[in-house]
């Protein structure tokens, strides 16, 4: 059987990626199609290969002037792979941010590996509207809430509650914490009051 050609070379760039999706989520496991462009959809395979690794197939028909690939669906659903290392880190002890993060187009859920160094803080603030469940890693530190403080330890499994008002502080070792929540498109907090001595932060879960 012959695939579809699908020819996204008319349309405007910000079209092309969700109507070559588009094309590919209504085929039925087993089929395909042709993408005609006129350049190497490098950046197209990157997105494939981050949402559908091993449920996809990618065979160049032609390499220019025009470009062709046959792009073919191998599973009905996206497969189930390990995404990250919990018992790693690509930073040193000092360093602070964002460690790893989900990084799928399609998804239901947000989550994050944070690092705070040693002795680093994250100001009093009021959560976003939604659940977070926070898991320690390692390092040590407090969680400050409305009526008392909580100590953060390796292996606490941690609840915060919507809108909940709470404040972190690393211990002398740092802190490196795992949150897992519904996915949101913007991180948006209401400030408290500045508190002496607080320091800057790199997120706030």
């Amino acid at each position: 059987m012959t695939a579809t050609e699908l020819d996204v070379r008319p349309l405007r760039k910000p079209d092309k990626h969700p109507t070559i999706f588009r094309t590919y989520d209504a085929l039925a496991v087993g089929e395909s199609f042709v993408l005609v462009n006129n350049h190497d959809p490098k950046h197209l395979r990157d997105e494939f290969d981050a949402d559908l690794p091993g449920g996809h197939g990618w065979e160049y028909v032609e390499r220019g002037p025009v470009w062709k690939v046959r792009i073919s669906k191998l599973a009905a659903t996206p497969l189930p792979r390990i995404v990250g290392d919990l018992a790693g880190g690509s930073r040193d002890a000092d360093a602070a941010g964002v460690e790893w993060k989900l990084a799928m187009r399609e998804r239901d859920l947000d989550s994050n590996i944070v690092r705070l160094a040693p002795d680093a803080e994250i100001g009093e603030h009021a959560g976003p509207d939604l659940d977070v469940l926070l898991v320690v890693l390692d390092g040590s530190g407090l969680l400050v809430t409305e009526r008392g403080d909580l100590l953060l330890e390796a292996g606490a499994m941690v609840w915060l509650p919507r809108r909940s008002r709470r404040r972190f502080r690393a211990g002398t070792d740092g802190l490196r914490y795992l949150t897992v929540h519904g996915r949101r498109q913007a991180l948006v907090l209401d400030p408290a009051p500045p508190r002496v001595g607080s320091e800057a932060a790199p997120a706030r879960p």
